[in-house]
């Protein structure tokens, strides 16, 4: 057809898509740790914003999910078949168990794990102990569920990235009883690695489409996350400001920490795993350790310490070299 746009291969969508993820990720980190840091006083809780984030994300992906159940319970009609199709009153397109254990591990306890780490530890920890801690936690799981091997070359590679976090985690850990509470959000960024490393290996096992991936587990947050915490706040036992705090505020978290970082990036990391497989997808992310450092730096005047600089070393290290590593076996 005269004129038509060439269509991309799988290979150039999965790096356009890592692309879209890497820059969406650094923003996060800066935009969450600026948004949680009580040093800054925020108008939202890290609980108001992971209802905020919640709130965005459902209100586009909730009708999605709709739309996505009803046409394959059509097409199931149309082929004699029973239209049971779908889960959660029909607004999740996967089965009921795949999308309570994705939506547990990619929606809820990630949301909870990250954005309460923010509230403890700054920027710069966070780019090395959340997407640098994902090819460690990855791999393992990967050996656990998928049966995946690791090859001598990528558990050097996995060494360095250990190193690093040891780093800095362990620099923390040092401080642990002299007041200073550093420690709590290095140990929350490592299970908001490990929630989201969970379901990443659970999209590939199930061989989920990324946008119903995406769905499910923004469907199941939601239906469970939302109304509850909304109750909690309304009742005066959860201290929340989200129905207090200004309108620009929830919006704007809403839009950043829902719809860009669940609706699209989300969408984006699910291709990158459907193409590259969970392990080297997340060694993709190589560059945002760093350039989320270097941000948080420059925008929040955060500052960089030996340690720090030299785990973002070794983490960005260990997972290039797995990058080259997994692109040499695929030759």
């Amino acid at each position: 057809m005269p004129g038509a746009l060439p269509r991309l291969s799988p290979k150039a969508v999965g790096l356009l898509a890592a692309l879209v993820t890497v820059l969406i990720w650094t923003a996060f980190i800066v935009v969450a740790r600026a948004s949680a840091d009580p040093a800054r006083a925020p108008t939202l809780t890290t609980y108001d914003i992971v209802f905020a984030r919640l709130l965005g994300a459902g209100l586009v992906l909730l009708p999605l999910g709709w739309w996505l159940t009803q046409t394959q319970r059509l097409q199931l009609r149309e082929a004699g078949q029973l239209p049971r199709a779908g889960s959660m009153w029909g607004f999740s397109p996967l089965p009921l168990h795949i999308t309570v254990l994705t939506g547990m591990f990619g929606g809820i306890l990630y949301g909870l794990c990250a954005y309460s780490g923010f509230a403890f530890a700054p920027a710069a920890h966070a780019s090395v102990l959340l997407p640098g801690s994902l090819p460690l936690w990855t791999a393992l799981l990967a050996v656990g569920v998928l049966g995946e091997r690791i090859s001598a070359s990528r558990v050097l590679g996995l060494l360095c990235i250990v190193a690093g976090d040891l780093l800095v985690g362990g620099a923390s850990l040092l401080h642990a009883f002299d007041g200073s509470g550093v420690w709590r959000g290095d140990l929350l960024f490592i299970l908001a690695a490990f929630s989201w490393s969970c379901y990443s290996v659970l999209v590939r096992k199930y061989s989920m489409p990324a946008v119903h991936a995406t769905t499910a587990i923004t469907v199941f947050a939601f239906m469970v996350y939302v109304p509850a915490y909304a109750a909690l706040v309304w009742s005066g036992i959860v201290p929340g400001h989200v129905f207090t705090a200004p309108l620009r505020d929830v919006l704007w978290q809403m839009l950043m920490q829902g719809v860009a970082s669940v609706v699209v990036s989300g969408i984006s990391f699910n291709m990158m795993i459907r193409t590259f497989g969970p392990v080297r997808s997340t060694m993709l992310t190589a560059v945002v350790p760093g350039l989320s450092a270097l941000s948080a730096a420059l925008v929040l005047n955060e500052a960089l310490p030996w340690n720090v600089l030299t785990g973002l070393a070794l983490v960005t290290l260990g997972i290039v070299f797995g990058v080259r590593q997994a692109a040499g076996a695929k030759r």
